[in-house]
């Protein structure tokens, strides 16, 4: 029995410290709940790694009109990310999937949008009833001129290299 107390004791204190550290990181300006204390490190530029093609850029599209514009001029194919702030795995996927060199480089060949639907006004649902999603995340991928490829999708998170190979797929089309 005093055992499990210590245990139970245990978990308290680190579930309490845990508390403590989401706390101090959302009143200091973070927004990670997987990294709350990040945005307090320095720039940390000596242990930085980067790719040689560098963080993955998005152009945000806030309508159905305005998606359907970048689609039609679009010259190369297309991934759009739908993301929220709220959104855990969409996060997940920023930090562990989109940041790995392989991924961003099979990316930096796509027209990457972003429809941010954290506010979910009627912009953010037509955008997500018109592909049927209920919520983010959701990737939706486009041949160039805006064919929708309906058979290649990823809705939830995915690690880099499953998701390298749905890149792949879109890329060899």
């Amino acid at each position: 029995m005093a055992l499990g107390a210590a245990i139970r004791k245990a978990l308290g204190l680190l579930l309490a410290l845990a508390a403590v550290i989401w706390l101090v990181g959302l009143a200091s300006g973070g927004r990670s709940l997987l990294q709350p204390l990040q945005h307090l490190v320095g720039s940390g530029a000596a242990v930085q790694t980067s790719s040689p093609v560098g963080k993955p850029t998005f152009e945000l599209v806030a309508s159905v009109a305005e998606l359907d514009q970048r689609l039609a001029q679009s010259t190369r194919p297309v991934m759009l990310d739908f993301y929220a702030d709220w959104c855990v795995s969409c996060k997940e996927m920023e930090l562990f999937t989109f940041s790995d060199p392989t991924v961003a480089q099979k990316m930096s060949q796509m027209l990457l949008l972003k429809a941010d639907v954290t506010v979910n006004n009627a912009n953010d649902r037509a955008l997500l009833k018109r592909f049927n999603l209920f919520g983010p995340p959701g990737i939706i991928f486009f041949e160039a001129g805006g064919r929708e490829i309906s058979d290649v999708r990823v809705v939830g998170f995915q690690n880099a290299d499953r998701f390298s190979r749905v890149l792949d797929d879109v890329l060899t089309r």
